[in-house]
């Protein structure tokens, strides 16, 4: 029978390794954006990038700040604000907040340990165990990663620059790969071999 002993550790380090992956695919998309085109929504019926990024740090941050101890809906959220931008706030508010709200998240995940895992939290008064908890929320950001990332392409149309591999060069990169560490992380492979196409242009 296989040592199933270390998969609490190789669940936790799975779980960072998708968030980070996740806002780092969002900082590539909102990177090539002139500051107004975050505040652009498509219609009235859909969010602008801003909107969105407001509202996964408000949601980062009320689920993860003191997350083993106290519910995961904060008493002081209020999360219809986090889909209203408010005249005075600029595109470096909407960002510096994203930020703190990751960082609530990282600083949370980052201690965990395998004992942890089991333990029980609550959201909305639902009960969870820790790794219930962690999972619920990366089915919930990569809904928004993939918004941000829809609407960063549409604004730059043929000015964009993929943050993955490029059309008709899946076998190309699959060479790539194949000289490459095992452990190299996909998207930093990825990013790459983009960088080395351009470069061969």
């Amino acid at each position: 029978m296989s040592d199933t002993s270390n998969l609490p550790t190789i669940f936790l380090h799975a779980a960072l390794t998708a968030l980070r992956s996740n806002k780092a695919y969002a900082d590539k998309a909102v990177a090539q954006l002139p500051d107004d085109k975050l505040h652009v929504a498509l219609d009235a019926n859909t969010n602008s990038i801003a909107v969105i990024m407001k509202h996964v740090a408000g949601n980062l941050l009320s689920r993860w700040t003191d997350f083993l101890t106290t519910d995961g809906e904060k008493p002081n959220r209020n999360r219809d604000m986090e889909f209203v931008i408010e005249p005075e706030t600029t595109s470096g508010d909407v960002i510096d907040y994203w930020e703190r709200g990751w960082k609530c998240a990282f600083d949370a995940i980052e201690p965990l340990t395998a004992d942890d895992l089991l333990k029980t939290v609550s959201i909305r008064g639902e009960s969870h165990t820790v790794m219930q908890a962690i999972n619920r929320q990366l089915t919930h950001y990569p809904n928004h990663i993939g918004q941000i990332i829809f609407l960063a392409k549409h604004f730059r149309s043929s000015e964009w620059q993929t943050l993955s591999i490029p059309r008709n060069k899946s076998a190309d990169f699959n060479k790539y790969l194949e000289a490459k560490k095992p452990s190299e992380h996909r998207l930093d492979a990825a990013a790459n071999f983009v960088n080395e196409i351009k470069e061969e242009k």
